[in-house]
């Protein structure tokens, strides 16, 4: 069982539109959350606004799918960690694989990313996870502690306000998910980079959450592991329904509640 206050984090990615959205901050506002874990949107950055207005005076809180290394400049289609901060965000995810994919981010480049938002005083949440054909291949950890040690470079301040998401991108948006032991083996393993880098102090207080077809019937099994902290949940997370469920499946586990600071 977690010995940390497990983040459950809905990641819309482009998805879901501005009436959609208040219907779901509305779900949400009348769903009796736990109070013993954390709980986080990522919307679409134009949505941002109306999670602001409806989830205020809330425990719930939001966060941008990216976040630009520069403070501003010339830089189309991007967004700034102030912009972010002028509606209240207080997350922002860094190195999520469809970015990696899609807009071919380096490791050096999200390290950047993470640097970046802890700096103007958001918390990042830094994704790392293998492929398929990396599995197969058994580069697992190696990937792993790779793009781990890229993503932290930049950290002048690293002892909490921050998280680390495990997505195998061969079970994102497929249906499969790792087994428990597999994603157990993978956030253990991370836990030991982070302490290797940072100190055992650090690495046993960070939140390691896991992001791969995360659903209210594998959620519990998932979380009884040591060192899995929770979700980065996608097509679960769109429905606020499903996405409740989970939260409440986490909620009501035996000694989930721990230090929220980490």
């Amino acid at each position: 069982m977690s010995r940390r206050t497990p983040i459950l984090a809905a990641n819309w990615k482009m998805n879901l539109r501005r009436d959609d959205a208040v219907a779901y901050c509305r779900k949400l506002c009348d769903g009796q959350l736990p109070d013993n874990v954390e709980v986080v949107v990522f919307p679409p950055f134009p949505l941002l606004a109306t999670l602001a207005a409806g989830l205020q005076s809330t425990a719930v809180a939001w966060g941008g799918q990216d976040v630009h290394p520069e403070a501003s400049g010339a830089h189309t289609g991007d967004t700034a960690a102030a912009n972010l901060l002028d509606f209240d965000a207080s997350w922002a995810l860094c190195g999520h694989s469809e970015r990696r994919a899609d807009h071919d981010e380096s490791d050096a480049w999200v390290g950047r990313k993470v640097a970046a938002a802890r700096s103007a005083g958001l918390a990042p949440m830094l994704c790392v996870g293998e492929s398929e054909a990396e599995r197969e291949a058994g580069t697992t950890s190696v990937v792993l502690s790779r793009q781990l040690a890229a993503g932290i470079s930049g950290l002048t301040d690293p002892e909490g306000g921050w998280a680390l998401a495990y997505e195998p991108v061969w079970a994102i948006g497929t249906g499969r998910s790792a087994t428990p032991a597999l994603a157990q083996e993978a956030h253990a393993h991370l836990r030991a980079q982070v302490a290797a880098h940072l100190g055992s102090d650090i690495a046993g207080a960070l939140r390691i959450v896991y992001g791969g077809s995360v659903k209210p019937a594998n959620c519990e099994e998932l979380l009884r592991e040591t060192d899995i902290d929770g979700f980065l949940v996608g097509g679960a997370g769109l429905d606020p329904g499903s996405f409740l469920d989970i939260i409440r499946r986490c909620g009501t586990q035996e000694g989930a509640a721990g230090d929220p600071s980490a």
